[in-house]
């Protein structure tokens, strides 16, 4: 009796229909994108891996256990999210310190390597500002003792000489540094110690002035110089406008005995700057000492034929 076969016989070429729907098909690769679009995103707001501790803060310190899984909450997860997200901002503000870092770093180096060469040194014969660049617009990093021995590099700028203190660029004020140890002066120190403050203006001037302390500037100066007759406070513009200032009129080395003798007593007289013979002292920039000033056109704008005093 013939066999009958009743397994049908699929052809080879016939595909085998899917039980997957259509939609299902459709929307599965949409989601492996959006998955993938979110590792993405998170990775990114990952805050970087960094060995300087420039962008260490309290939230990226390791802590010394992890909670367990089921004491965490959104709250907590969410507040750790925000603290360890570094901004663009902060990346650029941190790149641009390092950046300042290694170029401190590297003039640093540089002067030290000209110091060395020259092998020169100086003395200060003031006290003197330390300002990190030779322009007016360098910043002002500390002050320098008179009378201390400081090497140099040989390069000058604008008035300014570039020093090397403690392994550190610094510039100073030139015309205050001299080859040879300076001698402490000490008629002027026993000036500023205070006994000629005292005593009474007895040539009969007087002046009419807005702050107490310029009656102060004339009873002294009156006293010491009583020579010196005339002074100049009320007028109409700046500080003499305001009543804080007075002119002193005087010129020659008595204008200079003066003009140093209320620089040493600044304090005691509330002084705030000091102008005479085109150039200027003031409390601000006293590590500078007298600084040179420009031209103004005349003899009494560059101050030559008077002391001015402005006070606080």
């Amino acid at each position: 009796m013939a066999q009958h076969r009743h397994k049908r016989e699929t052809p080879a070429t016939t595909p085998r229909p899917s039980r997957i729907p259509r939609s299902v098909l459709v929307s599965a690769p949409l989601a492996v994108v959006a998955t993938l679009s979110a590792v993405t995103m998170g990775v990114l707001a990952a805050e970087p891996t960094t060995n300087d501790g420039l962008l260490a803060s309290s939230g990226t310190s390791q802590p010394a256990a992890e909670p367990a899984a089921d004491s965490v909450d959104d709250t907590a997860l969410r507040r750790r999210s925000e603290t360890t997200t570094v901004s663009r901002s902060q990346i650029r503000t941190a790149a641009r310190a390092e950046a300042a870092a290694r170029n401190d770093i590297s003039v640093d180096q540089k002067a030290r390597r000209l110091a060395k060469k020259l092998d020169d040194k100086v003395w200060t014969t003031d006290l003197l500002n330390l300002w990190d660049g030779p322009s007016e617009k360098s910043e002002k990093l500390g002050v320098i003792d008179a009378l201390k021995q400081v090497s140099v590099t040989g390069r000058q700028q604008a008035g300014r000489t570039q020093v090397v203190i403690d392994g550190q660029s610094r510039w100073v004020t030139s015309d205050y540094l001299s080859d040879e140890k300076p001698k402490p002066e000490p008629q002027v120190q026993a000036k500023a110690a205070g006994p000629s403050l005292g005593g009474a203006c007895t040539n009969g001037s007087s002046i009419d002035a807005g702050r107490a302390s310029l009656y102060d500037i004339h009873d002294v100066v009156c006293a010491n110089w009583p020579s010196v007759t005339s002074y100049g406070t009320w007028r109409g513009d700046g500080e003499h406008g305001q009543g804080r200032a007075i002119d002193i009129m005087v010129s020659g080395e008595t204008g200079w005995d003066i003009a140093n003798f209320l620089r040493a007593n600044y304090a005691a007289l509330g002084i705030e700057y000091i102008i005479y013979s085109q150039n200027i002292w003031s409390v601000e920039r006293s590590g500078e000492g007298w600084r040179g000033m420009s031209d103004r056109g005349s003899t009494t704008a560059n101050h030559y034929d008077h002391v001015h005093v402005t006070v606080y």
